[in-house]
């Protein structure tokens, strides 16, 4: 397989692979493209990970294994694949069962290894199903092109010497790879994964190191939605959005892409296609490489997300007029347990920031306690907006009369010096009912709104 600029990454997830007919179209798919010269990343079979999960925290369980292979088992047998396909993937997993009760605990490190087997076993039942159809294709677990990571078990991260062993990988192979996403091996030959969504993440890591011209992931939707559309039933497609959108939209909810995915293909300057599996004639939507190369088209807002289960930590302290060492000491506790801030917010009688882990809170209040006062505000939920025109004059006082004539309270509002986000707090209980009247006012608000539009052709076309 040569490599160049004209190679595409094609990363299919569990919804795309769920059963025989829907392989059976994968594989279709991939064969119309093949002049694209198409690496090939997937996802386990859909509910794999889970079952293999739930299997290595009672192994005992013979139902799960057996559900598990049956599964599998059944698919190879629909699309008449060889019976023992997957006899090497069975065996093995069998022994680490066993190995599993023998040592009657589970450590992350093996339940990595128990979630690996759902990509080796689909990327094998792919591979043979393309060779099917007239495509030679090859089945390739990740590590065997160069997927070498950290020893973080359950969220790997990909040493830099992969993206070298990739490319000169990829540029050896004659059939066309079928690689396992989400799964790699540190330098010692240790299995790990990169977490939960990390199939996106392998592709675009793969993308990167063979200089892809797009990475296309494949899944059950059209494209990036205006909003959940489990929770905006009116959502639609987004036919464009810029890289620093899309972050935001994934990091603040949006399922469709894994917020670290959007990184390698960043820096790379590819695009990123969005696009249906059960409608491959659509178009989906493209994420560009920067909002510049947006803005002049962007005068609206393009899309809300929501992440739930958010709780607000308020610290009062006599400290606050020193408030920089203060910020240190709270950023120190933060990083020792390993939680996040989604959105933090100083005043000059207090600090409060945002976290949705509660591994370790009583730890956390336990650190606060001996700074100041700290209260706890539970069951909230963030909504981020993000568009052109977020920042334009106008459109938040627009967001917020809506939201006040529905009498739902607002906390710790953020706008984005970027201009491309806002974000705010409200209850939890609340949050479907403010996406639905953002959402339901989009067009009203937003789109034909002449003031806004005048904002946008002053600001904008002006400086042409």
């Amino acid at each position: 397989m040569v490599l160049d600029n004209h190679m595409i990454v094609m990363k299919f997830g569990g919804t795309s692979l769920g059963n025989a007919k829907t392989i059976a179209e994968v594989s279709v798919i991939i064969k119309k493209a093949f002049k694209k010269r198409p690496v090939v990343v997937v996802s386990a079979v859909t509910k794999m990970t889970d079952a293999l999960v739930a299997l290595a925290n009672n192994p005992e369980d013979s139902d799960v294994f057996n559900r598990i292979k049956n599964t599998h088992s059944f698919i190879i047998a629909e699309l008449k694949l060889p019976p023992s396909l997957l006899k090497k993937e069975f065996e093995e997993l069998e022994n680490l069962i066993s190995k599993t009760k023998k040592n009657k605990k589970l450590d992350a490190k093996t339940l990595d290894h128990f979630q690996s087997f759902g990509e080796l076993m689909s990327a094998k039942i792919v591979a043979a199903q393309l060779t099917k159809i007239g495509v030679v294709a090859k089945a390739l677990p990740a590590w065997e092109i160069g997927m070498i990571t950290d020893n973080t078990f359950g969220n790997a991260q990909p040493l830099f010497v992969s993206a070298r062993m990739i490319q000169k990988k990829i540029r050896a192979e004659k059939m066309m790879p079928i690689v396992t996403g989400f799964i790699g091996k540190t330098q010692k030959g240790e299995i790990t994964t990169l977490g939960r969504g990390g199939s996106d993440y392998s592709a675009a890591i793969i993308g990167a190191a063979i200089g892809a011209s797009i990475i296309q992931i494949w899944t059950d939707v059209d494209g990036i939605m205006t909003a959940d559309p489990r929770i905006v039933p009116q959502a639609r497609i987004v036919p464009e959005l810029a890289f620093e959108e899309a972050c935001e939209l994934a990091y603040f909810g949006a399922k469709v892409l894994h917020p670290k995915m959007i990184l390698p293909a960043m820096e790379k300057n590819i695009p990123v296609q969005v696009l249906n599996t059960f409608y491959p004639q659509g178009k989906g939507t493209i994420i560009v490489k920067t909002f510049a190369s947006r803005r002049e088209k962007s005068h609206t807002v393009e899309a809300f997300a929501c992440k739930k289960n958010i709780t607000i930590i308020h610290l009062r302290s006599p400290e606050f007029f020193d408030g920089n060492m203060l910020m240190s000491r709270i950023f120190n506790l933060l990083e020792k347990h390993k939680i996040i801030i989604d959105l933090f917010a100083i005043s000059v009688v207090g600090i409060s920031f945002t976290i949705d882990n509660q591994d370790h809170i009583d730890k956390i209040i336990f650190g606060l306690k001996e700074m100041g006062n700290v209260t706890i505000r539970k069951e909230k939920a963030i909504i981020c907006v993000v568009g052109g025109s977020v920042n334009a004059a106008g459109v938040s006082g627009k967001i917020f009369t809506a939201l006040r004539k529905a009498r739902i309270s607002v906390e710790m509002i953020s706008q984005a010096a970027s201009g491309i986000s806002m974000t705010f707090v409200v209850d939890q209980k609340e949050a479907d009912l403010t996406m639905n009247i953002l959402h339901k006012g989009f067009k009203k608000i937003f789109w034909t709104d002449n003031f806004l539009k005048a904002v946008y052709d002053k600001t904008y076309k002006k400086n042409k």
